[in-house]
């Protein structure tokens, strides 16, 4: 090949190369550039409690209600909690009287703590009532029972009837699964020295109750005695099969985890004044009556006439029954 011919192709080749790099170059530089995402700014104030989850009024505070969150220090308000500021022990147990959304600051006014003024409205569920029953140390667990606590109502009275003999004896579970608002005028428990939570004995106690319930109450403590029966923990899950069986609740038909969690504390929270056990007195004593004495004056017969229903010997052994007339007499066998 010529020399000149190549030395052309060659030139060519490199004047080619030299432009297709700077094309390339060029495309590259005039690209759109990437848009990126702006990221919110960081509050850079105090740090707020804010609530984990919708409280709405009535809800106890836990420890899990609340945290701690940074909030623009312009927004700040008085009435906030700021950490370093606040004890978070002391809200423990308080109760929500303005509903407070997710996510937002908790005030002082949105709370009410135990023993302040109008804690035990704000404490009653919706429709609920407080109504207070008078016990006594036997008849009051001996003061293990505390303002939280479950128990059951039970009535004991004595049934007259219209006989001669003793009265029946009977005691009646009225009404099942009752919170315990209060005992006396406490509506906290008593903390010692030592940490531990205080037994005392109290005089009264306040319960929850619906407002037909609260009149049943009324009427039971007219009736006899009033004692209360402490609940277990355990006892929400056998209520709850309880009440399924009697179909009192509907199941979930896809299982969801979290409408069965709002089924149990529906279930757990309601008072029962159905399907009432009782005890009489021959279920304890041999000696005692099953049943309300029956009436032991005679009745009349066709004409007006007393018939002779129903009579106690009066002596011990056999008799022979006289009549004359109207007029009935026992001998005993073997007298005049």
């Amino acid at each position: 090949m010529d020399v000149k011919k190549l030395a052309l192709l060659i030139g060519a080749l490199l004047l080619a190369g030299v432009s297709a790099f700077m094309a390339k170059s060029m495309f590259t530089g005039t690209a759109a550039p990437q848009a990126n995402a702006a990221l919110p700014p960081v509050p850079t104030g105090p740090e707020v409690l804010v609530a984990t989850r919708a409280l709405p009024v009535g809800t106890i505070i836990e420890p899990d209600s609340f945290r701690y969150q940074p909030w623009p220090k312009d927004l700040v308000e008085k009435a906030y909690f700021i950490k370093g500021e606040s004890d978070l022990a002391a809200l423990t147990g308080t109760v929500v009287r303005v509903a407070v959304t997710a996510g937002a600051p908790i005030t002082q006014g949105s709370l009410v703590k135990p023993g302040d003024r109008g804690f035990l409205a704000a404490a009653l569920g919706p429709g609920m009532r407080a109504v207070t029953v008078s016990v006594s140390t036997s008849s009051g667990v001996a003061g293990f029972v505390f303002p939280g606590d479950r128990i059951d109502l039970v009535l004991a009275q004595d049934v007259a009837g219209g006989g001669d003999g003793p009265p029946l004896k009977v005691s009646e579970t009225i009404i099942r699964n009752l919170r315990v608002l209060a005992t006396d005028q406490r509506t906290d428990n008593q903390v010692g020295e030592d940490g531990k939570t205080v037994v005392a004995t109290f005089s009264n106690v306040t319960l929850e109750a619906t407002p037909k319930i609260a009149e049943k109450i009324a009427v039971a403590q007219n009736i006899g005695q009033l004692s209360l029966s402490l609940r277990s923990i355990a006892d929400n899950t056998s209520e709850l099969e309880r009440a399924i069986a009697a179909g009192e609740v509907s199941v979930p038909a896809n299982a969801d985890p979290k409408a069965e969690k709002q089924m149990l504390l529906a279930i757990a929270s309601r008072p029962v004044d159905t399907d009432t056990t009782y005890t009489v007195g021959g279920d304890v004593s041999r000696y005692q009556r099953r049943s309300v004495p029956a009436k032991g004056a005679a009745t009349s017969a066709p004409g007006g006439a007393p018939a002779a229903a129903s009579y106690a010997p009066s002596a011990a052994g056999p008799v022979v029954r006289i009549a004359r007339g109207n007029s009935i007499t026992e001998v005993p066998v073997g007298g005049k």
